[in-house]
């Protein structure tokens, strides 16, 4: 309802600079500027000042700031009661599939549950795992769609919805079709001295910060490439042009065709599970008990 680049303006105003706006927003910073630029001209006001020491709010950017974060609260709330309102009376549950992330886990879940939920049915909603957009489908649980299902230790994506575990996946390695590790059924870390093993930078997921630690002090023969902090299939097709090796995982051995998983002699993994909206209707809860059921 409200204009999302105002999202930016406020992460403008309270860091003090782009560069630390976009560790906030987990964008780049020519990203944040762009923004930046497009609010003030769709608003036709100059909301900052850009200067070599940060940024500063113009008089009309003090104003506007002064009445964002309320507009952005109302808006929430009145999002929330329409959302309420169009609910009722609709039976259906809105599941998000992707490539990275599809709803067949979620397939299994229901035909266990289903029968608690007779008049109920599915509905897919497709997304893109892009990794400059994955966080705004991350907010639109709720929205555009009830669940999705899928692997999640981003804290990123943490601080966005509610995490139900169900399992783990194991963490393998991806190599293209032609590379000399291709042929094997196991990896040992040493397999991959002297290779580039590709994977997230630090900062967003405990998990493979422990295991780049582990890799750095117990086998530096081992070169590591930063990826971009959520993979996309642009990470999957730059394994497969450069003949570097991939950090991947158990779920993904299909999604490019040119790549071989492989596991690996570790006993790394990462858990997969239910995401929902912090504020979610009261059927979405109702599955979400039915499930964590099947747990006990």
């Amino acid at each position: 309802m409200y204009n999302h680049l105002l999202d930016t303006f406020i992460a403008v105003t309270d860091c003090g600079s782009f560069n630390r706006a976009a560790g906030k927003l987990h964008i780049t910073s020519t990203a944040v500027m762009k923004q930046m630029n497009t609010l003030e001209a769709n608003l036709g006001l100059k909301l900052i000042e850009r200067t070599p020491s940060g940024v500063y709010l113009t008089e009309a950017g003090a104003r506007i700031y002064q009445d964002a974060k309320f507009l952005i609260e109302y808006s929430r709330r009145a999002l929330e009661s329409a959302r309420a309102a169009a609910r009722t009376g609709d039976n259906t549950f809105r599941v998000g599939t992707s490539l990275l992330n599809p709803a067949r886990p979620f397939m299994d879940l229901w035909y266990q549950v289903n029968q608690e939920f007779p008049d109920y049915k599915l509905h897919l909603v497709s997304f893109e795992d892009d990794h400059e957009g994955i966080l705004s489908e991350i907010e639109k649980l709720g929205d555009k769609f009830d669940f999705l299902i899928g692997v999640c230790d981003s804290k990123a994506w943490l601080s966005r919805c509610c995490f139900l575990p169900l399992g783990f996946y194991k963490k393998m390695i991806a190599v293209s079709r032609e590379h000399r590790l291709a042929p094997k059924k196991i990896l040992k870390l040493s397999d991959l001295y002297g290779e580039t093993l590709m994977m997230v930078k630090r900062g967003d997921s405990d998990l493979n910060d422990f295991l780049r630690n582990d890799l750095e002090m117990r086998h530096p023969q081992i070169r590591i490439e930063d990826t971009a902090q959520f993979y996309d299939l642009s990470v999957f097709n730059r394994c497969a042009e450069t003949g570097n090796a991939l950090l991947s995982l158990e779920c993904w051995q299909d999604v490019h065709p040119g790549l071989v998983t492989i596991p690996v002699d570790w006993e790394y993994q990462i858990p997969y599970g239910l995401l929902y909206s912090p504020g979610a209707p009261e059927d979405v809860l109702r599955f979400v008990e039915a499930v964590k059921t099947l747990q006990r």
